[in-house]
């Protein structure tokens, strides 16, 4: 079972999950001008040392600035998160950009492992999005799936034109469609915290579970931070996980 967690900037940080017995581990490039974060190379390295995999989500898709990126961070996992739809049918263009792209990462990088994030509509709401189509259509470049939450509705994401961190659960129908469908592993996210993520698991049989905005520590007002854990809520996500 596969414990992941995401927005990892700074190696005391990434130190502090891997004793908490996170599986992968992630950092966030939110520009692709100001790519080159010292800190988060130091992290790929703390967890490179601890024997657990770092994952990388670049949030532009531009082929030569992924290729430095990966080419200075040397992570285990690139992980794509941009939005591949046009609200219920496939974006054929980006998602043949998409391919293209992983393809280029693929030869390029070999050893290099690649993570897609497949998006998933609200419960009750899976036809609003083309899940299923986009995971035969990525599954032959990737090699993961991580399923997340993505808001319908004329709802505007977190992130412009990425998928996730929206602290919503997706329709565990569809992820379960999804893992039963794909032949590559899938992670599930999209809400999940150290209370719910039990039931999704033994729901959709999915090879493990991410966290991030209900892991996060939180202000005075109740407010999840973002890029800061709470490390006893990760200890208890942890410990679910491994309980399924």
């Amino acid at each position: 079972m596969i414990v992941q967690i995401y927005e990892i900037q700074e190696p005391k940080e990434a130190a502090l999950m891997t004793e908490c017995g996170v599986d992968h581990i992630g950092g966030v490039i939110l520009s692709s001008q100001e790519w080159q974060i010292p800190a988060l190379k130091e992290s790929v390295g703390v967890i490179r040392a601890a024997g657990r995999k770092s994952s990388i989500i670049p949030l532009f898709a531009d082929p030569e600035a992924v290729h430095r990126v990966i080419d200075w961070y040397q992570p285990d996992i690139v992980h794509f998160c941009d939005a591949l739809n046009i609200g219920q049918v496939v974006g054929e263009v980006a998602v043949a950009a998409a391919i293209l792209l992983q393809q280029g990462v693929r030869e390029r990088f070999p050893k290099v492992e690649i993570m897609r994030t497949i998006p998933i509509a609200p419960p009750g709401l899976g036809a609003h999005v083309p899940t299923l189509e986009l995971g035969r259509l990525l599954q032959e470049s990737s090699d993961w799936f991580l399923t997340d939450t993505l808001l319908v509705g004329g709802k505007a994401q977190p992130v412009a034109g990425h998928v996730g961190i929206t602290g919503k659960v997706c329709d565990w129908e569809v992820a379960s469609d999804l893992v039963h469908q794909s032949g590559i592993p899938v992670i599930l996210a999209g809400g999940l915290s150290p209370e719910n993520v039990a039931e999704g698991l033994r729901f959709t049989t999915s090879a493990g579970a991410d966290t991030c905005t209900a892991t996060n520590l939180l202000d005075a007002e109740g407010k999840s931070i973002r890029f800061r854990k709470d490390p006893e809520k990760v200890r208890r996500f942890v410990e679910a996980c491994r309980a399924v």
